[in-house]
């Protein structure tokens, strides 16, 4: 797996609260990282610590580019918005890009008016912050951010407090850029739902630890439903299913679990009976990644 960022047991403790306790992600390269958690999880400060704008209590973190930069150097080349960006409200969307690009020493105004297009502001340029909607000022942050052409984008809750149209706005942006400019992305959020939209890996944290880390493939294969069946005849049983052609399906310990055709369970009943093997029991079971999320995190309050 090509990384663009690790971190080996990263955490930060502030005096006897350790917000983030010995947290290891590991984000792809040109993936969109989706860190979940709910307020208070520990993850505006674990990516505080990535941005350099904390340091570790212990720990590390590396980040490694394309052409084997060392993390020093690849540290100019990360785009942060987190919590507020700090705009000039009276100055324009254009004269705030200009004034970061002057701080990062980019003179290039041509792949500003881009970033502009990118982030769906062109035609408000010259428009001051003050008169912009939260999801207007979200997408200009973003655009911020991306100023100095940054190869790893850090956002902590960008769709926080947005309307539903403003959601889907940012939500689409972050899927453009990942994909058009091949940008690795970490999105923080509270909202599984929305996440789940926008994510190619999770890293599912709470309470300052890191719970569980997988592909969205992968917690769609733990979530998906199933039918538990079991049979006073193992070998039977395998046969008919053999018979019907269906072949996803593990033996735990004393029961199939069929993952495809999942709909026809009655219908393999009936070729159970036919085949006098006795159901003993017999159930859809499977969960939403929502019910997974609450389940690993202990419930569904404070979400």
């Amino acid at each position: 797996m090509d990384y663009i960022l690790t971190t080996d047991k990263i955490t930060k403790k502030f005096k006897s609260v350790t917000a983030v306790n010995e947290v290891s992600i590991h984000v792809a390269r040109g993936e969109v990282y989706g860190l979940i958690g709910r307020n208070g999880a520990g993850k505006t400060t674990l990516l505080r610590m990535l941005a350099t704008l904390s340091f570790p209590t212990s720990g590390t973190f590396s980040i490694f580019g394309r052409n084997g930069e060392t993390k020093e150097q690849m540290l100019p080349r990360i785009g942060v918005l987190i919590e507020d960006p700090g705009f000039f409200q009276n100055l324009s969307a254009f004269q705030n890009l200009k004034a970061k690009a002057l701080a990062f020493g980019v003179k290039d105004d041509a792949y500003l008016e881009k970033l502009l297009v990118d982030v769906g502001l062109a035609a408000v340029r010259n428009k001051t912050v003050k008169t912009f909607s939260l999801g207007m000022k979200q997408r200009l942050g973003i655009a911020i951010a991306m100023v100095n052409s940054p190869e790893l984008l850090i956002l902590d809750e960008p769709i926080n407090g947005l309307d539903p149209q403003g959601i889907a706005e940012i939500r689409q942006l972050i899927r453009s850029l990942c994909e058009t400019r091949q940008i690795s992305i970490i999105i923080s959020s509270h909202i599984l739902d929305e996440l789940a939209k926008v994510a190619d890996r999770y890293g599912i944290i709470h309470q300052g630890k890191l719970l569980d880390e997988a592909t969205n493939a992968e917690l769609v294969a733990r979530c998906q439903s199933y039918a538990f069946i079991r049979t006073d005849n193992v070998q039977g049983t395998i046969n008919v299913l053999a018979q019907m052609g269906i072949m996803n399906y593990v033996f735990n310990q004393d029961h199939f679990e069929i993952r495809e055709r999942v709909n026809e369970i009655g219908k393999i009943s009936m070729e159970l009976a036919k085949a006098n093997i006795q159901t003993l029991e017999m159930r859809t079971e499977g969960q939403s990644l929502e019910d997974y999320y609450f389940r690993l995190t202990g419930g569904n309050e404070n979400v």
